[in-house]
């Protein structure tokens, strides 16, 4: 196993808990953990709400890699259970509820995509509703006991929706409990979440030092921030980079994040040496770094890690080619099934899935990002002809070919 300074080095890089103190107790407990020389018990919690994950959803997945790659034991827990009441973190109304079925239905996309990150033999799978769901009300009521409402009301989403007279219901309050058992049960030396999980991590360091076990230690991965530069990635919103993007498409969205993030994601979606990121934050200051060039390098190591590095070389030389050389890109372009002839440009991205809604097509037709055969499209109405180029934004590219 790499000495504890060297795994200090890499497993707290890029952390962040939006407080000063905390970081310091938490890198304080982690260095005397690790000094003990076993490997540690691991474990990031995932609520399968949904199937369509983005790079931001792989920021905490990367984390784990980190320690599994040290040789500690890692587990990719799925909250089956939690899913169903849904985390109130960062919500302004209560989530809706999820039937178990919807849930289980959406577990195994998660799976596929965490192996894309994660070695498959070295993790150890779990599901929280097998032992979430067998407790009884008496069992509930204990765990409850070992918290207050003051404790729960110093949630910041809380605080902030009782000031604004929004309805705060009880069983938000038991999705921290049941996150604080499910770190019991799995007897977590370290536990791995975004920073909007560090009340429910800290839930859990609460109730294993309440019952007399070591408390564990939050590992707190900052929130992606999407290609627009300013919000939190998310499909919502339209500025996500999908991870069931073709190789060319996610290259092509990397380049188009502002020079601003380059460091950012360079920090939470590589596995670039520290030593090397400090020299790119500081080329990129002095500019004595190209930030187009650096961002290709980005942009590679990404779709590398994603897929493979000759998946990575093609889609590096696809760009290259469009953006660099000017070539048209035929051959690279995703073929684009439709009826040949008159059609709405922004209900046919919407429905084969290319942008999140509608309302997406719509703000990308108004903003100039759609164009045919490089003729910028203003009418949502257009006529669409077989072998023609449809470019979206400014990096994904589709040839139109005639439906079966």
């Amino acid at each position: 196993m790499a000495s504890v300074e060297e795994q200090m080095s890499v497993l707290m890089r890029g952390v962040e808990y939006g407080d000063a103190n905390i970081q310091r107790t938490m890198e304080e407990d982690l260095r005397e953990r690790l000094s003990a020389g076993r490997p540690l018990r691991v474990y990031c919690g995932f609520d399968p709400t949904f199937t369509g994950l983005t790079l931001g959803n792989m920021v905490p997945m990367l984390k784990l890699r980190q320690f599994q790659r040290f040789g500690h034991d890692v587990t990719f827990l799925m909250g089956t259970m939690t899913a169903v009441i849904g985390d109130p973190s960062d919500k302004s109304s209560a989530r809706q509820m999820l039937t178990p079925e919807v849930v289980e239905s959406n577990t195994q996309s998660w799976l596929d995509q965490a192996f894309r990150v994660l070695d498959p033999e070295k993790t150890k799978v779990e599901r929280n509703g097998e032992w979430l769901a067998p407790l009884t009300l008496q069992e509930v009521v204990q765990i409850a006991s070992n918290f207050t409402v003051a404790q729960f009301l110093e949630h910041e989403t809380f605080r902030k929706r009782i000031s604004e007279s929004k309805p705060l219901y009880i069983h938000e309050f038991i999705y921290a409990l049941m996150q604080a058992y499910d770190a019991l049960n799995l007897k977590t030396d370290v536990q791995v979440g975004g920073t909007d999980q560090l009340f429910n991590i800290m839930a859990g360091r609460h109730l294993q030092r309440a019952l007399g076990e070591q408390a564990l230690i939050a590992v707190c991965t900052p929130l992606l921030i999407g290609t627009d530069g300013n919000l939190k990635m998310s499909k919502s919103v339209g500025n996500s980079i999908n991870l069931d993007l073709s190789p060319a498409e996610m290259y092509g969205k990397l380049m188009s994040i502002p020079d601003t993030l380059i460091l950012n994601y360079y920090t939470l979606l590589t596995e670039v040496p520290t030593e090397e990121l400090q020299r790119i934050e500081h080329g990129l200051e002095d500019r004595s770094l190209n930030p187009m060039e650096t961002k290709k390098r980005l942009a590679h190591s990404v779709v590398a890690l994603l897929n493979d590095v000759a998946a990575a070389d093609e889609a590096q030389e696809a760009f290259e080619n469009v953006f660099q050389k000017r070539q048209q890109p035929v051959d690279t372009a995703q073929e684009l099934p439709v009826e040949p002839g008159e059609i709405d440009i922004t209900l046919l991205l919407s429905q084969q899935g290319i942008v999140a809604s509608r309302g997406e097509a719509r703000r990308l037709l108004q903003q100039g990002g759609i164009a045919l055969d490089e003729v910028k499209v203003t009418d949502p109405k257009v006529e669409l002809k077989e072998g023609a180029i449809l470019r979206i934004g400014p990096h994904r590219f589709y040839r139109i070919v005639a439906a079966d």
